[in-house]
């Protein structure tokens, strides 16, 4: 790629850019050790996917296992589809928990075998359920959803019931209120009352759309059943919803919920709601493998922002909600989970640097948000986990690929669990600010921005990276950023860094398979090559800085798109 003077330009300090340049040349990043924003809320712990059977399969056990081991706390896990019906099959985009079940004379009865390895192989690696209670049993469907959602049976498809019956509110509103008493008191037994206070028992998924084929009024009921039956059996545990969209029918479908929840006095500890970067249109190319893209087309930073925003300020119109922690437990740069490469070739960004990068500067601006809303994110789950049966690479949202094999986008979770528990003010004279929100970009320009924190044995951590919402702008010709690091402990002389990085060349299983001739049966000696180069690498050999005044200057290279953590360890003695 050639690189025009022009187009490449220096940032000062401070200095908001007056339009977006093609590419930055250099910038500077201050950390100011001496002002605090706070308590770092750490946004990312939690993540959900459809799947909900390949939980406990191996590679789902060991993803699971993996992530525990690498966080620093546990994280909250948000699977659908536990109500259900089927014979636990998994396949993408479907799954059964298969718990509710009726007798010849209609009394219902529970199987929890299922819905046992769900929840032992989540706890068992040390994470927290996201209870998603959804969706209709195939017992308790209505019989006019038969009639207003027929369906042909094929061969090639499951019954009307796998394509949209369960959408349906259940006919039977206290059998519904029984099947959720019943999963949460089995829970309880299993696990003990004090795990499952910690748990978060959540209604439905997405009502205000065709995941609720219901009224509003109708979810409503619902939720005061679900509440009502989630404290009859555990008083201290977490309830809430509505889990809307981010668009405007989800914001006005949890204006609702909200009101009627006010008004009746049902028992809410949370608020839940999604937003998604973009939605590829057309979704699905049926064409040659390996077609480029019918249009170019990337995930926006700035639509996710404006509905969190926009649902943000729903939740902050009734007082008595605003202090509740608000679940973004769908938050991901595109839909749908289950599609990749092959289906659209604008989905290649989930293979890439690119995706841990955006990951990293989402968590960073929603921090920046909960700074100015009366509401406030507690947690932005990625909806992601794996595929069973996928080509290598295949470009689905998940952390890993075939054979366990680490996405990027799974190091930029290992640089979370790095940071300190006390967040430092940042400035950036080559970051976008929040103040541009309501600009007319459909998306984020490039930018260099940071997240700096303090941790309890002093050790200072920085996040730096450079990046656009555009997967197709890619410069090699590293940016020159000075991150300096200034009021810092006068007791401390000099610091240890560790520089850790993802780009096309680190932290990059990816690349490696690309380097390989991008083998679907690469052999043992390849997989081994693949494996040693998926996890967290270090940029450069660990080294002394020395304090001059107070300060600590570094200087990074930061191609586009990259993302450096610099850790910055007092060293004994002073």
């Amino acid at each position: 790629m050639t690189h025009e003077t022009d187009q490449r330009r220096t940032y000062p300090p401070h200095a908001l850019p007056e339009e977006s340049p093609r590419h930055i040349e250099s910038a500077v990043v201050q950390v100011d050790g001496a002002t605090t924003l706070g308590p770092l809320k750490r946004l990312w712990t939690s993540f959900g996917y459809d799947e909900i059977n390949w939980t406990y399969t191996p590679t789902g056990k060991q993803t699971l296992t993996k992530i525990g081991r690498f966080g620093d706390r546990a994280y909250h896990v948000r699977p659908h589809y536990v109500f259900c019906s089927g014979t636990g099959f998994g396949i993408p985009h479907w799954g059964t928990g298969n718990v509710y079940h009726e007798d010849a004379d209609g009394k219902p009865f529970y199987d929890f075998t299922i819905a046992d390895q769900v929840y032992d192989a989540i706890v068992g690696a040390g994470h927290k359920p996201l209870v998603e209670l959804a969706f209709t049993p195939l017992a308790l469907v209505p019989e006019h959803a038969k009639e207003e959602f027929p369906f042909a049976n094929s061969p090639t498809a499951y019954s009307g019931y796998e394509a949209g019956w369960w959408s349906y509110p259940p006919k039977d509103y206290e059998k519904w209120g029984g099947l959720v008493s019943a999963l949460v008191e089995h829970c309880v037994d299993r696990y003990g009352a004090a795990e499952v206070a910690g748990w978060h028992w959540e209604l439905w998924n997405e009502p205000d759309i065709f995941y609720w084929r219901g009224t509003p009024e109708g979810f409503y009921a619902l939720y005061d059943v679900t509440s009502r039956a989630v404290r009859a059996a555990l008083p201290e545990a977490s309830v809430g919803g509505p889990a809307v969209t981010g668009g405007a029918g989800g914001a006005s479908f949890l204006r609702g919920f909200l009101a009627h929840c006010a008004e009746s006095g049902a028992p809410l500890d949370f608020v839940s709601f999604h937003t998604k970067g973009a939605s590829f249109e057309p979704w699905r190319v049926y064409g040659p493998l390996g077609a480029p893209a019918p249009e170019r087309q990337s995930p926006s930073t700035l639509k996710m922002l404006r509905e969190v925003r926009r649902l943000l300020d729903v939740v902050a119109e009734f007082p008595a909600f605003a202090g509740l922690p608000c679940l973004v437990d769908e938050c991901d740069a595109s839909v749908p989970a289950h599609w990749g490469i092959y289906d659209n070739a604008n989905f290649a960004y989930r293979n890439t640097e690119y995706y841990p990068v955006f990951q990293a500067k989402l968590m960073k601006k929603l921090l920046d948000l909960n700074l100015v809303s009366t509401a406030k994110v507690d947690l932005a789950t990625t909806w992601s986990f794996y595929f069973e049966g996928e080509r290598y690479f295949e470009g689905t949202r998940s952390l890993v690929t075939t054979g366990g094999i680490d996405k990027p986008v799974l190091n930029a979770y290992r640089m979370f669990a790095q940071l300190g528990g006390e967040r430092l003010a940042v400035e950036s004279g080559a970051a976008w600010r929040l103040v541009d929100l309501d600009g007319a970009a459909s998306g984020m320009p490039e930018e260099v921005d940071a997240l700096a924190t303090r941790a309890d044995d002093g050790r200072l951590c920085v996040l730096v990276w450079r990046h656009a919402d555009d997967q197709y702008s890619v410069d090699p010709a590293a940016a020159q950023v000075t991150v300096r690091a200034a009021n810092l402990p006068p007791d401390v002389a000099a610091y240890d860094l560790t520089h850790w990085r993802i780009d096309r060349q680190h932290s990059n299983a990816h690349t490696v398979w690309q380097d390989l001739g991008a083998p679907q049966e690469p052999t043992p000696e390849q997989l081994r090559a693949i494996h040693e180069r998926e996890g967290l690498e270090r940029y450069e050999a660990d080294r002394v800085v020395g304090v001059v005044d107070g300060a600590v200057e570094l200087a990074v290279d930061l191609p586009l798109p990259a993302v450096s953590l610099l850790v910055l360890t007092p060293r004994a003695g002073g």
